[in-house]
């Protein structure tokens, strides 16, 4: 099973989507990556490389490139808006064909309703199992939830 996670967020999807491509400010609200490494402002085919912590502590980076930057747009015909962030896994074990992975990161918001963000890491290759899916499925919750909290603060009067 791909690791995902889902969260909504009562904040407008623009403030979101802008939290999403504030990769310098990753630090003050992800818990799952610290810190992301690339060109600014962001760009489909840009080298990243994230920072990551696992739930016990200890630090990988992940080298990876930007494959989408869809910024939010209204389906005129519904009302609903999304926007789409992802990127793909480029180390070693990528580039040996043994794990790949491709992350997508989707944002959507219907007419009055709260922003839903989806993330889903799609893994394939020989050696999926020592990516641990377990673990990133958890930091894909961690960051989820970060991500609440800081767009519904930053939304908030005080935020």
């Amino acid at each position: 099973m791909d690791p995902a996670a889902s969260i909504e967020i009562d904040a407008p999807i623009e403030r979101v989507w802008a939290i999403m491509l504030d990769t310098e400010q990753y630090a003050g609200w992800n818990p799952f990556v610290e810190r992301a490494d690339t060109a600014q402002p962001l760009a489909v085919g840009n080298p990243i490389v994230l920072h990551v912590v696992w739930a016990n502590g200890k630090r990988t980076r992940s080298p990876e490139r930007i494959t989408a930057l869809d910024a939010p747009v209204t389906d005129p015909a519904t009302g609903t808006t999304s926007a789409l962030m992802s990127y793909v896994y480029e180390g070693l074990p990528a580039r040996l064909g043994l794990v790949r992975g491709v992350r997508h990161q989707r944002l959507t918001q219907r007419p009055g309703g709260p922003t839903t963000y989806e993330t889903v890491e799609v893994f394939r290759g020989p050696l999926v199992r020592l990516a641990g899916p377990g673990r990133v499925a958890d930091g894909f919750r961690r960051h989820a939830e970060g991500l609440r909290r800081r767009a519904e603060a930053a939304s908030s009067p005080e935020g």
